[in-house]
């Protein structure tokens, strides 16, 4: 079973995108996916959780590319 944790989200007005930290929890371990969805400052915040969520799942998914394991 897998379980995500959204980290505090930010938003960086110099990319024009919402940041965050994503714990993906899998097969006992959690990994650590730095995450950003572009979109307004003004976008829905079910849309940016949702955004970020989507991306943390595609690289969860990958292999290779940037992650922590905890």
């Amino acid at each position: 079973m897998t379980n995500i944790h959204l980290g505090d989200i930010r938003y960086n007005a110099r990319t024009g995108a919402f940041e965050a930290r994503v714990d993906v929890h899998t097969g006992g371990k959690v990994y650590g996916y730095p995450c950003a969805v572009k979109g307004p400052m003004t976008m829905r915040p079910s849309a940016v959780s949702s955004g970020l969520i989507a991306e943390a799942e595609r690289r969860a998914g990958g292999a290779g590319g940037l992650r922590s394991v905890l």
